[in-house]
């Protein structure tokens, strides 16, 4: 049988790095994985997507970020990592990325 990385075994892989992390229950850490998914393949649909985070000093963050259409401004190869969610920032115009356990909510 091959080794298949299928969307379900992603936000797994994810729920248990937040709850490596956290010391949350099982089903915090599996909502916050799955808000995170769906973040993710929002952004196939629409040009923007406001979500709020918490930011290293403690503070809250509205962001204002995509992932259409940025293949332009990768530079290099780049890993993926189940630690931080990526973006691009279309207040700074720049990439920008947080801890996924910081994740506080999708608007």
């Amino acid at each position: 049988m091959k080794n298949q990385v299928t969307f379900r075994s992603k936000v797994f892989k994810r729920t248990y790095e937040i709850m490596k992390n956290t010391g949350k229950a099982f089903a915090v850490c599996l909502s916050k994985a799955w808000a995170i998914y769906r973040l993710t393949k929002k952004p196939l649909n629409s040009d923007e997507e406001c979500f709020t985070f918490e930011k290293k000093d403690g503070s809250l963050r509205r962001a204002y970020g995509t992932l259409k259409n940025v293949g332009q401004f990768i530079k290099g190869t780049g890993t993926t990592n189940n630690k931080v969610f990526h973006y691009w920032d279309l207040e700074a115009i720049a990439f920008r990325c947080f801890k996924v356990e910081n994740l506080i909510t999708v608007f």
